[in-house]
């Protein structure tokens, strides 16, 4: 196969990435380019590339022995696992070049000069000393009048002028492109990509997200870069993103907080989600009540089987909440009525729909106290092989409950988001 000697970053993004013998390593998700002085020829120093674990890796260029239209084939199957971490100098393609603001002094574009441009591609070429040079730069005019994009033109990298690390830095640089490259990623691997990104970018993608997805994504990063992202948003789209925000979630971020930085943030929401959240704080972080939600899926007993599933099926619930119900008498808002029992979704799909749960309810399902340990909780889900499980007070009240994925995440180091020990060679 001829090796390729020319093609555009864009393109890139999404291939699988093989080693010699056809073995998946994992996909693009960018390039990382130099950027040096201005005036000096930008070089692709490598490929981003996400692993089936998700964590994101750099492999060199000159390990690229060719470039299909499914695939990037490598020299070598050893690739180095330590994870992604950018220098001064470098930035992420996708990332950070496309939609920046640059002028051309192409003369044949003599109309266009003076003008702000927008970045859409980089034509990446291989030299003949072997390295991947940005050769041309695919540029869009602005929008003009109603007309829904601008024109596109392509120009020699000399003639490009704003493509530098001084010029990216600088405030009011487009999101649309990066926003693309996120679209269907998981909420997890998203912050994972936006945490390898400096302040200022990361937090000009942030303020286009919507609250939801935006929300879903801060869920996954560590304390540090919640509160760094929140502090960039005007305090009343903070207080809604908190919002959208699993309240077990907001209060593990602001128990981390100075006292005062921690009211700020709840008094930017509404004082009745923000009640739940006061709540949790009530117990210490290492027990029952500090890690539970305050939010399952709560029923009466005379709700049917039908109307029980159609709240599992809801989206916007995780699999480990929609994998059982929780039966109480009226309030059904925590603290609920008395906790009659549970009912697993298994069981709710082996039942006619007009069944009541009050009829098919586990009233002997093992429960936890809101004071219990750590320890006391990794017990009780390996006897009871259950993936969510209720927390009751002493007077029989629901107060909320504890999915095993939240127990994970109390029971790991507290930085095990940032940790690189998989940084080895394979």
């Amino acid at each position: 196969m001829t090796p390729t000697q020319k093609v555009y970053v864009a393109r890139l993004v999404g291939l699988a990435v093989l080693g010699p013998d056809g073995e998946s390593i994992g996909r693009v998700r960018d390039v990382v380019i130099s950027m040096y002085l201005p005036g000096q020829q930008p070089r692709a120093l490598g490929l981003a590339v996400e692993l089936t674990t998700r964590r994101r890796i750099f492999v060199p260029m000159l390990r690229v022995t060719s470039i299909s239209p499914d695939a990037i084939t490598l020299s070598t199957g050893h690739v180095n696992l330590r994870k992604l971490r950018l220098r001064p100098n470098e930035a992420l393609a996708v990332g950070q070049i496309l939609d920046s603001r640059v002028r051309t002094d192409d003369p044949d574009y003599e109309e266009l000069h003076g003008t702000d441009l927008v970045v859409i591609d980089l034509a990446v070429e291989r030299s003949r000393s072997r390295d991947w040079m940005v050769s041309r730069v695919a540029l869009r005019t602005l929008r003009k009048g109603l007309r829904r994009r601008g024109e596109t033109l392509t120009v020699e990298w000399r003639h490009v002028h704003g493509l530098n690390q001084l010029e990216l830095a600088r405030p009011g640089q487009a999101v649309e492109r990066a926003l693309t490259l996120y679209e269907g990623m998981r909420a997890a691997d998203v912050a994972n990509a936006l945490r390898e990104l400096p302040a200022k970018r990361r937090n000009e993608i942030a303020a286009a997200l919507d609250n939801e997805r935006l929300a879903d994504i801060l869920q996954e990063m560590p304390t540090d870069d919640q509160s760094d992202v929140l502090a960039s948003l005007k305090p009343e789209r903070a207080g809604d993103v908190l919002e959208a925000m699993d309240p077990d979630d907001v209060a593990d971020l602001v128990a981390e907080l100075p006292t005062s930085e921690a009211e700020a943030l709840l008094s930017n929401m509404d004082p009745e989600e923000s009640e739940s959240v006061r709540r949790l704080l009530m117990h210490s972080p290492d027990t029952a009540g500090g890690i539970m939600t305050p939010e399952p899926l709560i029923l009466t007993a005379n709700a049917t089987v039908s109307e029980a599933l159609a709240r599992v099926r809801d989206p916007d619930i995780n699999s480990a909440a929609a994998s059982m119900v929780f039966v109480v008498r009226p309030p059904t808002n925590t603290p609920t009525g008395k906790f009659l029992g549970s009912v697993h979704t298994q069981r709710l799909l082996r039942e006619p729909p007009a069944n009541l749960v009050g009829g098919i309810l586990d009233a002997e399902m093992p429960r936890l106290r809101p004071s219990d340990s750590l320890g006391t909780m990794t017990r009780f889900f390996a006897t009871y092989n259950l993936v969510s499980a209720p927390v009751v007070d002493d007077a029989s009240h629901l107060l909320g409950a504890v999915a095993v994925d939240d127990l994970l995440d109390a029971l790991l180091p507290h930085d095990w988001r940032e940790d690189d020990s998989e940084g080895h060679l394979v």
